[in-house]
């Protein structure tokens, strides 16, 4: 199967060609993605023989402890990004601020926002973890302008994710293109396209939320997720699922339908989730899919971003189930 395959270095190369004006910049960068994720998986899968399991000792800007792996997985990222050559700019959920990259050249016009290794809690137990990220272009000339990096989902060029489980598998987005999903094959070291034109369904059987938060919730959300519970949705009653890992969660409700919910609660209402390397890119993603994403009051890809590490709610997956959360918090 994987010789009938098409690579990942070949469909990137196919991809270009069917646009005439295309330079190459996006996909080296996508290509670097792809090189610093296979360092990832490697380093995800010999953790336990490394030391690589627990903690660093140390917290990111959000005063989150960080795992060993999540500092790792990081400098993986900017090191790829290193070579680049057109990524002028860094956003990750490990760095306090923005890091305005040393490109060998001025005509570097990419912004690449990351969450090196989201859900790297669950490492120790070996569940599915993941890399997210969204990449956009950079409207003015001024590389150290900060404030120009503050916009919208709907402005990204490409968004992807990069699933470490029983099998390393990227999924991705360009533009206005499909969703394809591409799996690592570890003793060829290159992904393969294995997924092609991934399309959420619009309706789905699950409801993934941490249900364990229900008294943190207001009374609409409460609402909400018992009437996905209790049948009271187009569709029935639901069966819940909920892992804990947001890519494992997120990557079974693309390919079965359904809906992941991380709403905000009343002591928190700004959520969990990170707006610019989590909600924004899976967002992309899940309307390219034919599904939708929502943050309670808006659609996820409109928010504008006030700062680099700023939360949402988040909504996320088959459209009729985003379309009655939306009503349902409206």
């Amino acid at each position: 199967m994987m010789n009938a395959a098409l690579s990942f270095t070949a469909w990137l190369l196919r991809n270009q060609a069917e646009h005439p004006g295309a330079r190459g910049e996006l996909s080296s960068i996508l290509a670097h993605v792809s090189l610093a994720a296979r360092s990832i998986a490697h380093q995800v899968s010999v953790a336990p023989l490394t030391n690589l399991h627990g903690k660093a000792g140390t917290s990111n800007v959000q005063g989150e402890e960080q795992a060993k792996l999540d500092l790792v997985s990081d400098q993986h990222f900017r090191g790829a990004m290193a070579h680049c050559g057109h990524v002028a700019t860094l956003v990750s959920e490990e760095m306090d601020e923005p890091d305005f990259v040393d490109a060998p050249s001025d005509d570097a016009k990419y912004t690449l926002f990351y969450d090196p290794l989201d859900g790297s809690s669950n490492i120790d137990v070996n569940v599915t973890v993941g890399t997210i990220f969204g990449v956009h272009q950079r409207a003015v000339r001024e590389r150290h302008r900060a404030s120009e990096l503050l916009r919208p989902g709907s402005e990204q060029v490409a968004a992807g994710y990069v699933m470490y489980g029983s099998s390393t598998m990227m999924v991705l987005c360009v533009g206005e293109g499909k969703v394809h999903g591409f799996t690592l094959a570890p003793g060829v070291g290159e992904f393969f396209l294995t997924h092609p034109d991934m399309r959420m369904p619009e309706v789905g059987k699950t409801y993934s939320v941490n249900e364990s938060r229900t008294t943190a919730w207001d009374q609409r959300t409460r609402d909400l997720v018992q009437r996905f519970r209790d049948g009271g949705v187009p569709g029935g009653a639901r069966s819940s699922r909920y892992v804990g890992s947001l890519i494992a969660d997120f990557h079974r409700t693309l390919l079965k339908g359904g809906i992941f919910m991380y709403p905000g609660e009343v002591e928190r209402p700004e959520g969990k989730l990170r707006l610019l390397y989590e909600a924004a890119p899976l967002a992309m993603i899940a309307e390219r899919a034919g599904g939708a994403a929502h943050d309670g009051r808006r659609r996820t890809l409109e928010r504008v971003p006030t700062k680099f590490h700023e939360r949402c709610p988040l909504f996320i997956g088959s459209k009729v189930d985003v379309e009655e959360a939306r009503k349902a918090l409206a």
